[in-house]
């Protein structure tokens, strides 16, 4: 199921991404950053490890899990949190945790775009992506 997102996706718009980081805690500077930043998104996998590759000109991450194992990952704003990867009706749903906070960032197919909807504390981000 997984294999549906393997591909590379590019960043067609944003909505509310200055919002949900502001609410993450991520300070003015890093915000406009962000906010310039139209990353590109790699997800390719390998047996039961998946791999997600963020590049943009601001920050290069990359995250390998397996299904729904906990683990440590450093977030482009340089949290360290706790994240699970699930596969919940067709869309990868990631939960991050991190001194007492949970932001949830969903990634569905939604005509052949990828819509990722990044939520935490009722602030809804929703980036739309588009296969390159």
């Amino acid at each position: 199921m997984c294999n549906r997102f393997v591909g590379t996706w590019k960043l067609v718009s944003s909505e509310n991404f200055d919002d949900y980081m502001k609410e993450l805690g991520v300070g003015l500077a890093t915000r406009k950053l962000g906010g310039l930043a139209k990353p590109d998104v790699i997800i390719s996998m390998k047996g039961d490890v998946v791999t997600i590759r963020t590049e943009s000109t601001f920050k290069n991450t990359t995250i390998s899990f397996k299904l729904g194992q906990q683990f440590d990952e450093t977030t482009a704003d340089d949290r360290k949190v706790k994240s699970v990867v699930t596969l919940e009706k067709g869309a990868l749903v990631q939960v991050q945790k991190w001194n007492g906070k949970e932001t949830t960032i969903k990634r569905r197919l939604v005509d052949g775009k990828m819509v990722v909807e990044c939520a935490v504390k009722g602030i809804v981000c929703t980036r739309v992506y588009e296969r390159v």
